[in-house]
């Protein structure tokens, strides 16, 4: 995809492209208030935080752990440490575990593909337990496991102490580490992401239906999970996907299950009415260079790149190409150029580095001079 063309592009030391902004006015509201104890509205694509309160506050997970334990063992099966169709054993401690239950037997063997399904879509503690179990051992060992990839995922305020997130004192995360994680899951396993969009699983008999409720009010919404306990209070995880854009949600610490649902659809509606993202791709321009066997050079971005904007802003923006010195020869492919800035009303609203998609070898002696001295 090339980049959208409804914004100019200029180059110099600073080139710019730019467009009449003539009057236009821009009101971006202040983030919504909810009764909740932190929560925070991310974009997917381009990792920016759209509105947050106590996103950094330390605060019990409940089963919100669940999604660390699913993503620990879908990275095993990446690996091949771990199969679907693996058959899990039933341990008496799994049986037992309190909570929510996919209501497995004890001692009987069951395909992790069950197991999974069954903690993702019905909360199952008992298939959690059974999961780390089959992984590590032991619950306590696989929490190892779990502590490792928070700290990979750069969930620095994190920390797990079992796989279903029944109570424990030393268990806790952050509105932000759960949106780092929710993003991880979507962007590392969309063969397993859908799951979490699955809205009933049948087990034993035994039809459970998923507790996020989003999902039948909003078709936008298509996954995570929630989460509850006395101490924790309501936690719901949400990913919606609308307008070109995807955003996910960490509401903590709501107050009911119906209160979570609606704070979380209204952090949503906020950043999907005042926000757009736009997709940077393939990217390419020529620029002039000195001192070379040719006179331009063809510079661009490396793969893709997101950025936001309050909504309306990017078709009256400017795209700046700003070089970091005077281009000149020899220059080799991957070599940084400078950065590519969207800028609304002389203010940058996004930065994204430029280098050299190609090689370009130094004239030679006799014709730098000529071009120095102006022939």
């Amino acid at each position: 995809m090339k980049f959208l063309s409804s914004s100019k592009l200029l180059i110099a030391s600073i080139i710019t492209i730019s467009i009449n902004a003539q009057a236009a006015i821009f009101i971006t509201p202040q983030s919504p208030e909810i009764n909740a104890a932190a929560y925070v509205v991310l974009d997917y694509n381009s990792g920016i935080t759209l509105a947050s309160s106590n996103p950094h506050t330390r605060r019990i997970p409940a089963s919100l752990a669940k999604l660390m334990t699913a993503y620990v063992i879908f990275q095993l099966i990446h690996d091949g440490r771990a199969s679907l169709d693996d058959e899990v054993r039933i341990s008496k401690k799994a049986w037992q575990t309190g909570g929510s239950k996919s209501f497995v037997e004890v001692g009987k063997k069951i395909k992790l593909e069950t197991l999974l399904q069954g903690m993702i879509i019905q909360s199952g503690n008992d298939s959690a337990v059974a999961l780390a179990e089959h992984i590590a051992g032991t619950e306590g060992t696989f929490a190892t496991y779990m502590n490792e990839y928070a700290r990979k995922l750069g969930m620095q305020d994190s920390r797990f102490e079992n796989a279903s997130g029944l109570p424990h004192a030393d268990q806790y995360t952050t509105a932000a580490d759960m949106a780092i994680l929710a993003a991880a899951t979507i962007r590392d396993f969309p063969q397993f992401y859908p799951w979490y969009s699955q809205k009933e699983f049948t087990y034993h008999g035994i039809k459970q239906r998923n507790r996020n409720k989003l999902l039948w009010s909003d078709h936008t919404v298509d996954g995570l999970k929630t989460g509850f306990t006395k101490k924790a209070g309501y936690n719901l995880v949400a990913s919606a996907n609308r307008v070109n854009m995807r955003l996910i949600s960490v509401v903590l610490g709501s107050t009911s299950v119906a209160a979570r649902s609606s704070q979380t659809q209204r952090i949503l509606d906020y950043g999907f009415r005042f926000f757009e993202t736009q997709t940077l791709a393939d990217f390419s321009k020529q620029i002039p260079i000195s001192g070379a066997i040719k006179d331009t050079l063809n510079i661009g971005s490396v793969g893709t790149a997101s950025f936001t904007l309050s909504r309306g802003q990017f078709k009256l923006s400017d795209q700046v190409i700003q070089l970091d010195d005077e281009v000149s020869a020899p220059i080799s492919k991957g070599d940084k150029i400078g950065k590519l800035l969207i800028q609304f009303e002389g203010k940058t609203t996004a930065s994204i580095p430029l280098v050299a998609l190609e090689d370009v070898k130094q004239a030679g002696f006799f014709s730098r001079m000529l071009e120095k001295i102006g022939f």
